[in-house]
């Protein structure tokens, strides 16, 4: 059995001895149990123990010695698109020049522009290049990560992402979960043929899916230019139909009724949330649906930001996730997610790392694993470098402020 013992850790955070019910809600996100001077024993890829240095044990395995360092979780992001063909940065230079998110799409940029690069890529390349960013993010402390379709919009493409996201399941010592998002935009062959399309995800897609096993969840871009309500709810009811739990894309532009639908068809999340008014908050405030909030999006577009406080004084249980994409969020840097939750969003520093950690995991079903410091959990860490204070991980935002990162008890290199 392979043995690592960390010793004097000046802060254990996140620290859990009993598993939290559900994900943490209003005043809950502010509480972030610290353990003060601290150990914590790995036993091959779980959390075996952990204490006060003044009753530390003695082993013969690995020792580290983490003088002013923080201990923590690695960051849970529980909403990416990260397999995808190419970068997009023309378009980042398009709405420079004025364009809206909008009006690229309305060009055949966006999402289609992802579209037509995918399905000329083989499955080969796009695993590798899917492979080289969940190396990247797990280097940034990422340990549980969710990956969704979308770039497909076809039988045939969608199959190829979601083959490449269960490959990465396979290889990769992340905790993977993996989304069906089909419904994320129109197709240029079905422009003036919704009904075919969405005929297409029902009757054709998913079958196919269920078939090879492979997703979780079945997510719609509820949006104007995008999927409606009523369109929603047909999606998420056939996608229940073949095991797959709902998520939902929604009020990123407008409010158009997807809130309310996400909640209706027992929704894991409602994703994005810029666009909000009281009534859709008061909805969520009475429902077990979490809301996934995604700063480096509106930050990348310009855009409004989600209103957290308001989510959070409401008793809304609020993840924070990077959205890491090739068009409104090409980046899966937590770190940057949590700094800009808390000077764009006003969320404290507490209430950030819950909701990129536990908050995360439990918007991925995985907080049973993974998202806190309990015995039993897999050993997937962040040991920081000296730092003053938690609040100078969102503080000092353009550092790099992580020593190490540990997935399932193995260094990442």
């Amino acid at each position: 059995m392979k043995q690592i013992l960390f010793r004097n850790i000046r802060q254990l955070v996140q620290v859990r001895t009993q598993q939290p019910d559900g994900p943490l809600r209003g005043k809950e996100l502010q509480e972030l149990p610290v353990l003060e001077d601290a150990w914590l024993l790995v036993e091959d890829d779980r959390i075996a123990d952990f204490g006060q240095m003044d009753n530390c044990p003695d082993i013969e395995g690995t020792q580290i010695d983490a003088n002013g360092q923080l201990l923590m979780p690695a960051w849970c992001d529980s909403h990416t698109h990260l397999v995808f063909a190419t970068s997009r940065e023309e378009e980042f230079v398009d709405r420079i020049n004025g364009l809206s998110y909008t009006e690229i799409a309305a060009k055949g940029g966006g999402i289609l522009n992802s579209a037509k690069k995918l399905a000329a890529m083989s499955e080969e390349e796009l695993f590798q290049k899917a492979k080289q960013r969940i190396e990247e993010i797990s280097g940034m402390g990422t340990g549980a990560v969710e990956i969704k379709s979308g770039y497909g919009l076809s039988l045939k493409s969608e199959l190829k992402m979601l083959r490449v996201i269960k490959r990465l399941r396979r290889e990769s010592n992340l905790a993977i979960k993996s989304t069906f998002l089909g419904a994320h935009a129109l197709p240029a062959a079905y422009k003036e043929n919704r009904e075919g399309y969405i005929h297409l995800i029902i009757e054709e897609m998913l079958p196919e899916i269920e078939a090879e096993n492979l997703a979780d969840y079945i997510d719609v871009f509820c949006e104007k230019g995008f999927f409606s309500p009523e369109e929603t709810a047909r999606i998420l009811s056939s996608g229940r139909d073949y095991g797959l739990k709902a998520k939902v894309h929604t009020n990123q532009f407008n409010s158009l009724g997807g809130i309310q639908t996400a909640i209706d068809h027992q929704a894991i999340s409602v994703d994005h949330l810029e666009v909000m008014n009281d009534e859709e908050i008061a909805a969520l405030q009475n429902s077990n649906t979490i809301a996934t909030l995604l700063p480096t999006a509106p930050f990348f577009l310009n855009d409004p930001y989600a209103p957290a406080r308001a989510l959070i004084d409401a008793n809304v249980p609020v993840a924070l996730a990077s959205d890491y994409n090739p068009g409104s969020s090409p980046s899966g840097n937590m770190p940057l997610v949590i700094a800009l939750a808390c000077i764009k969003m006003r969320m404290l520093p507490t209430e950030a790392i819950n909701a990129a950690t536990i908050n995360g995991a439990f918007a991925m079903e995985v907080a049973h694993e993974v998202g806190s410091i309990q015995k039993g959990k897999k050993a997937n860490l962040i040991l920081t470098k000296p730092i003053p204070s938690l609040a100078y991980i969102p503080y000092a935002f353009g550092s790099n402020l992580i020593d190490q990162v540990m997935i399932n008890g193995n260094w990442v290199s």
